[in-house]
């Protein structure tokens, strides 16, 4: 399945696809068990309705509940695909999460500690203890070219960077989703019959808000971002933009409250305009919006004193910080 082509948005024929894409699961699976990891992003949640049409029961699906999710996040999802059929467990290691972060400012250091934490460690026990062989994931084709290209390290590419996944977790990856882009995989996802609230998701990094703090990982920083981002979400909604986010930096920024100085953090805001991904522009938000913006996050988020609006292209930036 990695060595095909790109399927084109115009060139996709949905039910062609999933018919196709669920023999190939069910004959490489054949009467095993596969597991997949659920995160609710349009990616994640097309290949498990593909894994679930494909093998039923033999699909074991799990939301890992990493603790640098947004608000109320698990719960919310495993309740949208348990209506649909799916049962999904949620796994608790927010733990294992922390302590791998624990010291790491490097971007791509962190990049590697949630990868590893979450492929060597706490997915490898779900398949020692489910006995599956195999890993359903939803990599789509810019998570690759990205990678390779050297422009970002994406958590879920790992054959075409020359690493046998076989050998270094202990299972092999099905990446049903390698021919399309996002525009394609939300097609995708409305034909499995996913609602709306899903296929016209927002992206959402696989490093979750740790993609979104520059600097050490802590506890008390996703509380900040996750805080930032459920107002930047409630203000935004409806707004037509690709995507937006909330980054919290590292160093303190010097503000006053109540006539004091009081070093505070500093929330930068991104929202961008694209169709896949590759190329995107800011979205023109009016002064009186980013306003509010600025005023409910400096009211509503401990600590912050200071917010900003990133209003650079991609490229040179990207749509995450990090």
């Amino acid at each position: 399945m990695q060595e095909a082509m790109e399927i084109k948005i115009h060139e996709l024929n949905t039910e062609e696809f999933i018919k196709v894409k669920s023999e190939e699961i069910s004959k490489l699976v054949g009467q095993g068990l596969a597991i997949n990891a659920l995160s609710g992003g349009v990616d994640s949640s097309a290949v498990t309705m593909l894994g679930h049409r494909a093998l039923g029961a033999r699909l074991k699906t799990y939301f890992i509940d990493n603790g640098i999710m947004r608000k109320d996040e698990p719960q919310q999802i495993a309740s949208i695909f348990r209506s649909l059929g799916v049962n999904v467990e949620i796994v608790d290691a927010k733990d294992k999460f922390f302590n791998a972060l624990k010291g790491i400012t490097d971007p791509e250091e962190k990049r590697e500690a949630i990868t590893q934490t979450f492929y060597k460690d706490v997915f490898a026990k779900l398949v020692r203890e489910s006995k599956a062989k195999y890993l359903l994931q939803g990599t789509i084709l810019t998570d690759i070219d990205e990678t390779v290209a050297g422009i970002k390290r994406q958590h879920n590419v790992f054959e075409q960077l020359g690493i046998d996944p076989q050998e270094a977790f202990g299972y092999k990856i099905i990446e049903p989703l390698v021919q399309l882009r996002k525009d394609g995989v939300r097609k995708l996802a409305e034909a499995s019959g996913l609602p709306a609230s899903i296929f016209n998701r927002m992206p959402f990094p696989g490093p979750a808000l740790a993609a979104r703090i520059i600097g050490e990982v802590t506890p008390e920083k996703v509380e900040i971002v996750r805080s930032a981002t459920a107002i930047l979400e409630e203000e935004l909604k409806g707004s037509g933009a690709f995507q937006y986010l909330a980054i919290l930096h590292n160093d303190r920024v010097t503000g006053m409250r109540n006539g004091k100085r009081d070093f505070g953090m500093q929330i930068e805001i991104r929202s961008w305009d694209s169709v896949d991904a590759r190329k995107a522009m800011p979205t023109h938000i009016s002064f009186d919006k980013l306003s509010l913006l600025s005023n409910r996050m400096v009211t509503e988020v401990a600590g912050v004193v200071s917010v900003t609006y990133n209003i650079t292209s991609k490229p040179p930036s990207t749509m995450e910080a990090i």
